[in-house]
């Protein structure tokens, strides 16, 4: 155990005035995870069912900011809760090899550190992979040090990583039963393109970017069409108009017409479809199908022409005759002056507003190409889920319409439907190496897909690599498999299911706390893939918090030093209990919150009263010994043993609601101004409380765990009740016999007594602990109380308030 030298029988022991974090909560946490217990497996007595969270594995080459701070308080919240009310807790972590990320991250390092213009050519696919495996094996330890310095009380024996071999397998097999299930295709279809990293990203991987541009009007045979991207227009040979609107009767589907265009005279063709917006400009539109989505789409529908127009590295092809080379900021002007040259320029809208795609990691505008890629088709019909068939869309929309899975905050129900209802087949291949090989073998016309490659000679491994959200989609489970059985080929994907024995007790899992901002990246796909694949949800919960924005509500930014705070700093500054208190109070799930290191000071000196509060209390007994109820025998006991229970019970429905700020705030509150302000004042005063004092404190000290778990561990240490540490002591049980409405009310009438007097000497500028006689009737009872708590003396000769 923590030791401090402390002696009982010792009323001048040397505990410090003021709690100092840095020198030992290094010490608490070793000794928590040297015990085992943050292994289920390990905990003392009869558990009950399992309660688990998989940690939402953070990027192995990222550094912890406030989002995984916030993420890391709350779920160990809930999982040191979980542990103290008897269930099988177990948290597993774990990190993420986040594909795109990560490459790029190792990439512009080689380019500096060893100035390699371009590494994917010069060292090869081969020694590439090698140095981003080096460089993510030293920053997991990061990571996974700055996770223990949050006190996250994870199981680090069942820590996973994304990438590990047997993760892959099982990704592996996934893929096969899908494919096998028809439900994972290959074809050519428009992907999101960026022309900087050379990959296809997800619709997710994308930030919308509001932009002025100038808005070109362009004549087309007899229609006047518009665009913003005329660098496009070079293969537009049909203009479609919607069927009902009434300026274009006289145009048939199918009528063709000459007209001059860039490079000279083209035939068009007319289409009619309802796509497109009759109010939009002159209600006519050309149609690019091969760079824009919508267009694609009609161009599906009739079976029309597709042309490429920009190359995958982002400049114009032949078919731009003598713009060929160009980039497209370079082209887009002189394309404009020769359509201009030509008469066809008819206005120009130079205030023209629109969004633009700009890469979340490639931080480059975004082109749809066409391109032959891997899809999940969610629309197929041959998931086998409530005795029926469904396609992957139903069964997402199901399990949360029929509340199997909970959204909290509810409201997102809303746009996580809104979503679902629009989702497109999943593109999962990327072009880059770094992340799990697409498990399928090329020999001429013949695809082989599985874990292995076949045997003999001449077969080829896909070179892409899949979307990471691929596998972490698979996370909730996938880390639950028996990593020994992942060695054995002969295993289906089934078989490693039923005799991993994780998987069997942990699974489903019980809350999935992430930001709002995943809901779409991670949640949905999770919920998506874990259905499919074991025939369960992944989750019983979704909690999702806000963003952490700094003091002025701004969004903290790497670019914007001063808007940062750096969790680590923090915690070397005040403490990790006073940045885990100020990131709970005042979170409530789905909305931002403002956090300050005036609000983490603030919270440092409240963990310094619970210290104070703790000193008092451990300094003034004799050997304390862990009571179970006690017998009060004056109003405050009543009053105070009534307040802590009704705090226990408010606590428990907080928690079990979600609510924890309102739970850390009742308790601040019982803590602060009834137990410091009023009970050990009262104490002093009428003595003997000691069996009182130690039920309060320990109790109060297993409420405050979950939330600030070193200091309440290390004055647990102090005490000396036992040789076990507070994180696995049983959870208070409410006893509803000593919650006395009748002695809290007249307590409050106490209180309001004392406080008039106190009040009545600070206006008539008498120091506080200045004697006066005061004239006032009170309760016989109480009298020796009110005098000593607002130090008069009544008399009917004193003051009349």
């Amino acid at each position: 155990m923590l030791r401090t030298g402390f002696n009982f029988n010792n009323k001048n022991m040397d505990i410090p005035k003021t709690y100092n974090a840095k020198e030992v909560e290094n010490d608490i946490y070793q000794r928590w995870e040297d015990s085992g217990y943050f292994n289920p497996d390990n905990l003392p007595g009869q558990r009950k069912e399992s309660f688990t969270i998989s940690l939402p594995p953070p990027n192995a080459t990222g550094r912890l900011h406030t989002g995984h701070a916030v993420m890391l308080a709350i779920e160990d919240i809930f999982i040191r809760h979980a542990r103290m009310n008897g269930y099988a807790a177990l948290w597993l972590p774990g990190t993420d090899h986040a594909a795109i990320a990560t490459e790029s991250v190792v990439i512009k390092k080689i380019q500096k550190e060893e100035h390699i213009k371009d590494p994917r050519a010069e060292l090869g696919r081969k020694e590439l992979v090698q140095h981003i495996a080096h460089f993510v094996e030293t920053s997991r330890s990061d990571i996974n040090s700055q996770v223990r310095a949050m006190g996250s009380s994870c199981d680090w024996s069942r820590e996973a990583y994304t990438l590990e071999p047997a993760l892959n397998r099982v990704v592996n097999e996934v893929f096969k039963k899908m494919y096998e299930d028809g439900l994972i295709y290959r074809g050519q279809r428009i992907v999101n393109w960026d022309p900087k990293l050379q990959t296809t990203i997800s619709d997710d991987e994308i930030e919308w970017q509001e932009e002025k541009i100038p808005f070109y009007y362009f004549q087309y045979g007899p229609f006047v069409i518009a665009t913003a991207r005329p660098e496009t227009k070079f293969g537009d040979k049909y203009v479609v108009m919607h069927p009902d609107d009434k300026r274009y009767k006289n145009y048939k589907h199918g009528d063709t017409f000459e007209c001059e265009w860039i490079n000279g005279k083209i035939t068009a063709t007319v289409i009619k479809d309802k796509a497109i917006n009759p109010e939009f400009s002159s209600g006519v539109m050309t149609i690019t199908p091969w760079h824009d989505r919508t267009d694609f789409e009609i161009a599906q529908r009739y079976g029309l022409d597709k042309e490429q127009i920009i190359g995958f590295d982002g400049r114009l092809l032949p078919i731009a005759g003598e713009f060929v080379g160009m980039k497209i900021d370079e082209a887009r002007d002189k394309i404009v002056a020769k359509l201009k040259t030509k008469g066809l320029l008819v206005k120009v809208d130079e205030d023209y507003v629109h969004n633009i795609a700009i890469s979340d990691r490639g931080k480059a505008p975004v082109e749809p190409q066409i391109k032959e890629q891997w899809f999940i088709d969610v629309n197929k019909k041959v998931v086998d889920w409530k005795s029926q068939k469904m396609s992957l869309k139903e069964v997402m929309q199901d399990v949360v319409r029929s509340g199997e899975i909970q959204i909290i905050p509810s409201r997102f129900n809303k746009t996580y439907f809104h979503w679902i209802d629009n989702l497109r087949d999943w593109c999962i291949s990327r072009q880059i190496w770094w992340g799990h090989r697409i498990p399928v073998w090329y020999k001429g016309q013949e695809i082989h897909v599985g874990h292995q490659a076949p045997e003999g000679d001449g077969w080829q491994q896909d070179p892409d690599t899949l979307d990471t959200w691929f596998s972490s989609a698979l996370w909730t489970w996938s880390t639950l498999i028996d990593k020994n059985l992942t060695a054995d080929d002969s295993l289906s994907l089934q078989d490693l299911l039923d005799k991993s024995s994780d998987f069997q007790k942990f699974h489903p899992t019980t809350i999935m706390e992430t930001g709002y901002d995943l809901i779409f990246f991670w949640v949905a796909r999770m919920i998506l893939m874990t259905t499919y694949a074991t025939g369960q949800i992944p989750f019983k919960y979704v909690y999702l918090h806000g963003l952490v924005r700094d003091k002025h509500g701004h969004k903290m930014s790497k670019s914007k030093p001063e808007t940062t705070i750096d969790p680590l700093e923090i915690i070397d500054a005040y403490g990790t209990d006073a940045l885990r208190l100020a990131l709970v109070v005042g979170q409530t799930p789905g909305n931002d919150q403002k956090l300050s290191k005036e609000k983490i000071g603030g919270y440092s000196k409240f963990i310094n009263k619970i210290w104070n509060i703790s000193r008092y209390i451990i300094t003034n007994l004799e050997k304390p010994e862990l009571v179970g109820k006690v017998k009060p025998k004056t109003l405050a006991d009543k009053w105070i043993l009534s307040r802590f229970n009704r705090i226990l019970k408010e606590t428990n429905e907080h928690i079990a609601k979600f609510r924890l700020s309102q739970a850390i705030e009742g308790l601040y509150e019982f803590t602060w101004h009834e137990l410091a302000d009023w009970y050990l004042e009262i104490a002093k005063h009428e003595g003997k409380k000691q069996n009182i004092l130690i039920y309060v404190l320990t109790n109060t000290l297993k409420l405050f765990h979950p939330f600030i778990p070193f200091v309440t561990e290390y004055i647990w240490s102090l005490l000396e009740l036992n040789d076990e540490l507070l994180m696995i002591q049983t959870w208070p049980e409410v006893d509803e016999k000593v919650i006395d409405e009748k002695a809290e009310k007249e307590f409050s009438r106490l209180q309001t007594v004392i406080t008039k007097i106190r009040n009545y000497k600070a206006e008539q500028k008498i120091p506080f602990r200045e004697v006066i006689q005061v004239n006032i009737k009170v309760d016989e009872q109480q009298k020796s109380l009110i005098e000593y708590l607002a130090k008069i003396e009544i008399s009917l000769a004193g003051h009349k308030l």
